[in-house]
Order: structure tokens, then sequence, then C-alpha cells
């Protein structure tokens, strides 16, 4: 175990063992043991790709150590199924069905399937343990899962991180090609990311929580250099980019906040699964949504990045900053008649500013700019390179290879800015009026 992981795991509010690296699905045993002391039955959840892949092997390894080890296949049939909460409960109910005592629940897959038994054991205040099967998100050892509500809108669900997680890089290079590139597309994205949480505390915009920041960037760069060798699977560069996955999840969980490993890269994410953006035929894997979207916020960094912040006419911004009541019913209209009709009025009260605090806020970025810049500078790639980076690992990098436009893109932006309580380089954009001239800018549009 690395030291960052287990730096990790002494602040972790819910998981108290992460195992990663060549050879160690035989380790779920032991820790099993370990962690659910005095437990003598499991429940395997999987699908037929994952249990061909290492839920079978699981349940033999917990059987032949005389753990009773049941399963679950969600969707036996082979048919793709998604997040959404029916299977969440689909599996609690297994659980449940399973009698006394309960059995403990190990989910052995992705994304998909560990939220699903998260969810589920979550409702059932079970500990579980999880086994991954592809190195697709950050989501292993984060708080909450992702799923559709049974209303049809996506929300995150409140539930404990798994007790113990087992990445096993053998494994996860029998996953497709394209989960590992949504893996790093996501990974990648705590660059822009950090340079929206740099840029929120240094104008007093958001707390700062040293040990989240460094739980995540600390070791970043080092696990995102190395496409190729990703790419290639080769041992050293995957077990390095894997942990870099379960550290982002590790700061999540100790925050109980997305803050340290998302941005506004992922608001433009989060708008497209709001629609339920689809691309022939398909629904597009968020990691690679939010690839398009670093890659993108990089280029709009850079023009943030070229511009001369200490001329900032402070009364011009002013003059154009309108009170609550009107900027409440700018965001009433944003989400208007969709199931999220309230979100944009809660981001506005939660980040509003009146005219004096705004003023403070841009005469500090005026008289502070140059050390602003460095920090950001530091913390950013250019966009070239973040471009390279994801096109080598198999993950696209502009709006239209997932189905989208840079029109679409351009009134996304100005939407994204009412989708959190989260401060980033588009709230400041718009609070200058600049915001709709740098995206086009960004975009190459005239």
């Amino acid at each position: 175990m690395s030291e960052r992981i287990e730096r990790a795991l002494r602040r972790a509010t819910d998981t108290k063992a992460c195992v990663v690296g060549e050879d160690v699905l035989a380790r779920t045993v032991p820790l099993f043991r370990e962690w659910f002391p005095g437990a003598s039955r499991a429940l395997v959840v999987c699908d037929p790709r994952t249990r061909a892949v290492a839920g079978g092997r699981v349940g033999e390894l917990l059987r032949a150590a005389g753990i009773e080890a049941l399963e679950h296949v969600l969707e036996p049939g082979g048919a793709t199924f998604h997040a959404d909460y029916r299977y969440a409960a689909e599996v609690r109910d297994a659980v449940a069905a399973a009698g006394t005592p309960a059995p403990v629940p190990v989910a052995v897959g992705s994304g998909v399937v560990n939220d699903l038994t998260k969810r589920a054991s979550g409702e059932l205040g079970l500990p579980y343990m999880t086994v991954a099967t592809a190195a697709s998100m950050d989501g292993y050892t984060s708080f909450g899962a992702a799923l559709r509500s049974p209303e049809g809108a996506k929300i995150t669900y409140p539930c404990p991180a798994p007790r113990v997680v087992v990445a096993d890089l053998g494994v996860l290079r029998t996953a497709p090609p394209r989960m590992a590139a949504s893996g790093f597309a996501d990974l990648l994205a705590k660059v822009p990311a950090g340079a929206d949480w740099i840029l929120a505390a240094e104008l007093g915009a958001a707390e700062w929580h040293e040990e989240g920041w460094r739980t995540v960037q600390a070791g970043l760069h080092a696990a995102v250099d190395a496409p190729e060798g990703v790419a290639a699977m080769e041992s050293g560069a995957l077990g390095r980019f894997v942990e870099g996955l379960m550290l982002g999840g590790f700061a999540m969980q100790d925050m109980q906040s997305s803050r340290p490993a998302s941005g506004a890269e992922h608001m433009f994410s989060h708008l497209l699964e709001m629609r339920d953006h689809t691309y022939e035929g398909e629904i597009v894997p968020h990691g690679i949504q939010v690839g398009v979207f670093t890659h993108f916020m990089s280029r709009v960094y850079e023009r943030i990045l070229a511009h001369d912040w200490t001329a900032l006419d402070v009364d011009a911004c002013l003059a154009r900053w309108t009170p609550l009541e009107e900027r409440e019913r700018v965001g009433a209209r944003v989400f208007a008649g969709t199931k999220f009709a309230d979100l944009g009025v809660k981001a506005v009260r939660a980040k509003f500013v009146d005219r004096e605090a705004l003023r403070a806020r841009l005469e500090g970025l005026k008289a502070r700019w140059p050390e602003i810049r460095a920090r950001l500078a530091a913390q950013l790639l250019p966009a070239a390179e973040i471009e390279r980076r994801l096109r080598v690992v198999g993950a696209p990098a502009e709006p239209e290879e997932i189905g989208s436009t840079r029109e679409a893109t351009l009134a996304d932006a100005h939407r994204a800015i009412f989708m959190r309580d989260r401060y980033m380089a588009l709230d400041l954009l718009d609070e200058t009026g600049l915001l709709d001239a740098f995206v086009r800018d960004a975009l190459g549009l005239a």
C-alpha cells in the first residue's frame, strides 16, 4: 500500500483498506476476514461480464475459505443497464431476501455496480466491500452514489463508501479500453478543477481544505503524465493512475463534498445527463464527457491567464451586477419546465454577493493578480497537452465527438453557473461581463 493511500485511509470516514496492485484479487478473503470479523456470509453482486472476469473467482475464494458466498447477477441475460435506482432496490431486496445473518454485500464491477451496491448497503445499514473491474471513474471510494431516481432525475444519494476496496490490475486490464479512457479523462479533470478551487479560495468564495487538496493533487501530475503507459496498460503507469482515481474518492469522502475532484468541466457533463444526452444511440460515459469539457475549460483558462486583470474596470462590473431578486428570476428561467426547476434559484442564493462584496472581491483580484496567476499557471496544463493526452488513451476532446456542438457548449456555459453553489472560473467571467466573449473565443465561435 502506498504512503498516499495510507495517509488517505487515516482520514477516511468509511473505508478501512484499499489495495491496488498486480495479483491482489487473492487478498479478497484475508481482507474480508479482517474488516468484517465474524461474518460468515457474503452476497457477490455483479453482472454477466464482471462475473466472468472476477465475480465467479471471488465467490470461489470465499467459499474455499468456508464463507457462504451467494450471488446476485444484475441483468443476467446480458442486457445493458445503467445506474438507475430500481437496480439499487433490486440489490437491497436480494440482500434482505438472503435471510439472517445478513450477508456482506461484495460489489464486483465498475462504477454502476459499485454505486448500486453502495446505495443498497447504505439503506440497509450494512458495510460492504468492492472489487473493481475497470479503471473507469473515481467513485469507488467516494461517499454517495450517483443514480437516476424513480422520477428520472440524476441524484447523488447519500451513502457510505465501501469498507474495503480491492483493485487488481490484471482484472482491470480485461475491461474495454474505453473504460480506462473514461477514467483517465475523469482524473485529468482534476487539473482544471484544482484551478477552479484555487481561484475560488483566492477570491474568498470557497474554503480551503489543505488535506483534501493534498490527497487529490499531491501526486496528480505524476498519475496523468504517462498516457502512453496507461493506454498500453503498463503496470507502473496503470497503478499510479488507478491510485489517483482512488485518492479522488478519498478526498470526497473526507470532505463529504466533490469540491476536491470536480469543477466547471463536470457541470457541462451534468447538464448533458439532465437532458438524457446520447450519441449514436448510446449514453456517453461520464468520464468521456468530462474529458471533452476538461479540454474546453483548459482553453478558457488560457484566455484567463492571458488577460490583464490588473486593468479591470470594477465600477463597470458593478454597474452590470443585478440585485438578488433579479438574479433569482434568471436562475428560475434557466431550468423552468424541467424536473430541476428550483436548481438555479438555490445556486443563486448560495453564491450571490451584493455590490459591496463584489467590489472587495474584484479589487482583491486586481491587486493580487500576479500572485493568483502564478498559482493557476503552476496548476494548469496547456490545452494542447490536455488534448494530446486524451487522444493517446482513446478519449475524444471536442464536443462534436460526443454528439454535442460548440453552440450548445456556449449556451451551457451560461447555464453551468446556475448548477451548483460552487464558485468556478465561469462565475468570475460572469461577474466581470466577460463570460460570453471568453467562451466564444475558446470555442472558436465568431
